[in-house]
């Protein structure tokens, strides 16, 4: 049996990572712990993402003592003066591979932009636009924005995918 640890209390973030897991290992366990991403609450670039990733995977691979640990940071980047969500996933195995993805990049409205650039966080930004509660648990801005033809549940799946690539094909990884 393989154990993954999901550095998230999330719903939505250990399903994707249960979900793609089942499609990597025939027998897995999953668990997860609210870990800290040792970045700020919304990272406003990639770097900053990858670093929370990371830190994420590793301190829920400990935690859980598991063969992989799973971290998940979404952020947003400023490229040519217009901000995209993104997110980046980091997996991390017992010896300290780290593989490394992202789920794409979804163009933010102008609106939503200039309230994180003064400061506000997505996930409240988003509950007040939409008058919902707590909606970085369900559909997320990209269900939103994307009329829900792309649930947050599956943009984390193609980040979690693409970082468990090292681990799917090690031999073109060396």
């Amino acid at each position: 049996m393989v154990k993954i640890s999901v550095g998230s209390a999330n719903p939505v973030k250990i399903k994707a990572c249960e979900t793609i897991a089942k499609k990597v290992w025939q027998d897995v366990q999953v668990v997860n712990f609210d870990v800290d991403s040792g970045v700020s609450d919304m990272p406003m670039n990639e770097k900053e993402s990858i670093k929370g990733a990371i830190n994420r995977a590793t301190a829920a691979r400990i935690e859980g003592d598991a063969d992989y640990g799973f971290g998940l940071e979404g952020s947003v980047q400023e490229i040519n003066e217009r901000m995209f969500l993104t997110g980046w996933v980091a997996v991390i195995d017992r010896e300290g591979e780290i593989g490394i993805g992202s789920g794409g990049y979804i163009l933010l409205p102008e609106s939503i932009a200039d309230r994180l650039r003064a400061g506000e966080e997505l996930g409240p930004v988003m509950d007040d636009i939409l008058n919902k509660t707590n909606t970085k648990q369900g559909e997320g801005a990209v269900g939103t924005l994307t009329g829900g033809l792309k649930p947050r549940q599956q943009s984390f799946e193609d980040g979690i995918l693409y970082a468990l690539t090292k681990f799917i094909k090690p031999e073109l990884y060396k």
